[in-house]
């Protein structure tokens, strides 16, 4: 008689499936929502987490890379939340906008601007109270195939217990930007939260995600912005993940691009100890434009992927993509980024690079751009590059009495500081890049570092 295999868990997969059987009857969502998050969960039952045997997480190997996950947090009273807002960073300074306040994953309306928003046009309302609904939650909780299958989306969507679901009317032109806060507490927690944005025909808006939370503290988040940007609409989508030293980040962007629309995206990179920020881009209508930017900074232990899957699957599209990422100490950091061109799809124009620099002899950058082009009228690049700082130009810093470290710290800000303009938004644009100064300022003299 042969013995059944026994299927070895790690600590965090254990873990996982703990807190999806003890919250499984307690998530909010209708029968059919329902079946959606045991259908994901099943497909994360089966392959556990991802390791470097799957191409697409070869970097990042999450079964070795991901040791706790702690469990779900529990919703805070609107006191202790506001209590815990006080004391999160404001990372985006002194920018005018309006706020909508998630805490350990939890929507709270009550320290969001809802009514300054409603009279702009725009609708929020709890993701939790939008899984129940019988046609919208299945509408957010459905993803396009290039996205539903993947390990961190899987999760997320057997997981998610709240979040933000956002409506904007066709033709709103929101007058400041809408920052989603997501604030992780001192508490040793995990948070799954989805949000939503449905983009009017014709509307524009600029979005600031923000994920901040304490040093010090083992913390988990897994997080999914779903998009749908109408017809003729300008979506300008700008995320920044600055966790804790000890969390764990997983976030996913699933969009939808209309015809004639224009989505620029953003990417800014410098928290947590381990993190993946992943987007999932589809062109569902002709003539649409895309920008998709980066700027990733770590230094330490950290290891920090960005990835990307951008599918060009409508004709006379235009799309370009801009990554520029630097690691110090130890760090190791991936950029993966595959433009996919549909057989339909003529007339594409997409452009790839990622540039990398690296500061000390054991950081590490892996970058792997990718074409993959099933049309014949397309003019389409990619490329990459990766090296150190350009000696000749810091020699013309020192050459006129400026510091090596401050030389290096111009040099590094003015690289950085072009994938953050390239979101064309000056506010926003300043706001992030003095994120950039905060992590430069907070770098080691090269001196040291060497």
């Amino acid at each position: 008689m042969s013995a059944e295999p026994r299927v070895l868990r790690t600590d965090a997969e254990t873990a996982l499936i703990a807190a999806y059987e003890g919250a499984r009857d307690t998530l909010p969502g209708n029968a059919e929502v329902q079946g959606l998050r045991a259908e994901a969960f099943a497909r994360f039952r089966a392959s556990g987490l991802p390791h470097r045997r799957v191409e697409e997480w070869k970097y990042t190997d999450l079964r070795a890379l991901l040791r706790e996950v702690p469990p779900l947090a529990a919703r805070l009273s609107e006191k202790d939340a506001a209590a815990a807002l006080a004391l999160a960073p404001d990372r985006l300074g002194g920018l005018e906008r309006y706020r909508l306040i998630l805490v350990d994953g939890h929507f709270m309306p009550g320290l969001s601007d809802l009514g300054p928003l409603l009279l702009e046009g725009v609708e929020v309302e709890g993701a939790g109270l939008l899984f129940a609904s019988q046609s919208a939650g299945k509408v957010v909780m459905t993803l396009p195939d290039i996205a539903r299958t993947d390990a961190a989306v899987s999760l997320n969507t057997a997981l998610a217990g709240d979040g933000v679901a956002i409506v904007v009317r066709p033709g709103v032109q929101l007058s400041r930007p809408l920052e989603i806060l997501h604030v992780s507490t001192g508490v040793e927690a995990s948070a799954f939260t989805r949000d939503a944005l449905i983009v009017g025909a014709g509307a524009a808006l600029r979005v600031v995600e923000v994920h901040v939370g304490r040093d010090g503290v083992i913390g988990h988040a897994n997080s999914l912005a779903y998009v749908d940007v109408g017809a003729d609409a300008r979506l300008d989508w700008s995320k920044l993940q600055a966790a804790g030293d000890r969390a764990s980040h997983l976030g996913s962007l699933v969009a939808t691009v209309g015809a004639g629309a224009r989505f620029n995206h953003l990417t800014v990179t410098a928290g947590a100890s381990l993190s993946r920020s992943q987007s999932f881009v589809t062109i569902a209508g002709e003539g649409a434009e895309i920008n998709l930017n980066g700027a990733t900074m770590i230094g330490g232990d950290q290891h920090a992927d960005v990835t990307l899957v951008l599918n060009h699957a409508k004709p006379g599209s235009r799309s370009r993509v801009l990554f520029k990422n630097v690691a110090d100490g130890s760090a190791d950091g991936v950029f993966q980024g595959k433009i996919i061109v549909a057989q339909e799809a003529q007339k594409t124009d997409g452009k790839m690079m990622a540039k990398q620099l690296l500061l000390s002899d054991d950081a590490a950058f892996v970058s792997k751009p990718e074409l993959e082009i099933y049309a014949d009228d397309v003019q389409c690049g990619h490329g990459s590059t990766s090296g150190r700082i350009d000696e000749a130009m810091l020699f013309y810093f020192l050459s006129r009495g400026i510091p090596r470290p401050d030389a290096e710290r111009l040099l590094l800000q003015a690289f950085l500081a072009d994938a953050v303009e390239a979101i064309g938004d000056e506010e926003v644009g300043a706001a992030l890049e003095g994120v950039i100064e905060d992590w430069l300022s907070r770098r080691a003299p090269a001196e040291k570092a060497q």
